[in-house]
């Protein structure tokens, strides 16, 4: 097996292009045509991870955090990034981050969280926007089908839980090829009229390319008219953060400890107890304070994340209870779903979970 396979599988999971922008996810040390040996899933890459991926005979590390976030201008080994990069390379081993391209689909990192909470009527906390565009194109009714099938085939037609969708209206279009062309319907210099349908598909903006150039091939004509827009739709499936509800209301200390057990974390910072019921419950892995707003908008009883301030803690405002579990305790099960993932997809291949605990922060 190729590196690629793997890159190629995990991008059709979480495609790169929902990354964050200041990220860093994908491939970052490696050549896509290695062959794998061995594959091992940290939820960060430091020199101890590269040197287990050593004692377990891999060539390859999949981890949630990048090892490299900025450009790096020189590889002298002067910190634990460059030295990291030097022994990966030193001993041909790749890494591969999939960062906030996991966080953002809808069966990624906060997803693992919302069911370790048993949580129901899961969505999105807040969509991502500018994230869905429309072709339309006219296609003569003989072709109507195959093209609309081969652009399904390339993900068009889809939004939301809904696949295979299209607009078409009847018409008729008129073209009059010259001396140069070749025409696939008609004859060259005489005015044709055609049968034709109007299509409209909706489609994510990062397969436009491939959109594009299935049209392009499969579509009858020698010179395809089409247009692309923009839509201003949210894509429901994709965003930061989740919402869902739990089956039975609790009382607030009562959650917090049962959060501390199923999150298995060692510590919880949390703002006064509002002496309320717990119901609503939104999350986000990782540093989530930028949701806290949306929390509070949709109604959520308590906001789940890690790494807020001192002073953000009073931005709780008394309508929201805030429970900061820590940025590792929040993603640490964020290494058995990419190992499961890729278990399922090459189950004749040995997928080994990283024994070291990169957690940098401990607790008295």
């Amino acid at each position: 097996m190729k590196l690629r396979d793997i890159c190629n599988k995990l991008e059709e999971w979480a495609p790169l292009a929902y990354q964050e922008s200041y990220d860093n996810s994908g491939l970052i040390v490696g050549n896509p045509d290695q062959d794998v040996k061995g594959v091992l899933v940290s939820l960060d890459c430091l020199e101890c991870v590269v040197d287990e991926a050593i004692s377990k005979d891999c060539n390859v590390v999949v981890s949630h955090h990048p090892i490299v976030f900025g450009g790096l201008k020189s590889l002298t080994g002067k910190n634990y990034v460059e030295r990291t990069v030097l022994k990966a390379i030193k001993n041909n081993i790749a890494l591969y981050a999939i960062h906030t391209n996991l966080d953002n689909i809808d069966t990624g990192v906060n997803r693992m969280i919302a069911d370790r909470l048993s949580l129901q009527n899961i969505r999105i906390l807040e969509p991502k926007k500018d994230g869905l565009k429309m072709l339309i194109t006219y296609v003569p009714n003989s072709h109507v089908e195959s093209l609309r099938t081969a652009l399904f085939a390339q993900g068009a037609g889809s939004i939301g839980e809904y696949s295979e969708c299209h607009f078409s209206v009847d018409g008729i279009g008129t073209f009059k090829g010259s001396d140069n062309s070749n025409p696939a319907i008609g004859q060259k210099g005489v005015r044709e009229s055609v049968s034709e349908q109007r299509i409209e598909l909706v489609f994510p903006s990062y397969i436009e390319s491939k959109v594009i150039s299935t049209l392009k091939t499969t579509h009858p004509y020698e010179e395809v008219a089409y247009s692309v827009l923009s839509l201003n739709n949210k894509n429901e499936n994709i965003g930061s953060g989740m919402i869902g509800e739990i089956s039975e209301p609790l009382n607030e200390m009562e959650f917090l400890k049962n959060l501390k057990i199923k999150l298995k974390t060692d510590c919880i910072r949390y703002t006064s107890l509002l002496n309320s019921k717990i119901k609503k419950v939104a999350l986000c892995g990782g540093s989530g304070r930028f949701l806290l707003n949306a929390a509070k908008h949709y109604g959520a009883d308590v906001f789940i994340t890690s790494d807020f301030k001192y002073h953000e803690f009073f931005d709780a405002e008394n309508r929201i209870l805030i429970a900061d579990i820590g940025h590792y305790e929040s993603e640490q099960f964020t290494m058995d779903l990419i190992a499961d993932f890729l278990s399922k997809n090459f189950p004749r291949f040995a997928i080994h979970l990283s024994k070291v605990n990169t957690n940098p922060i401990n607790y008295l």
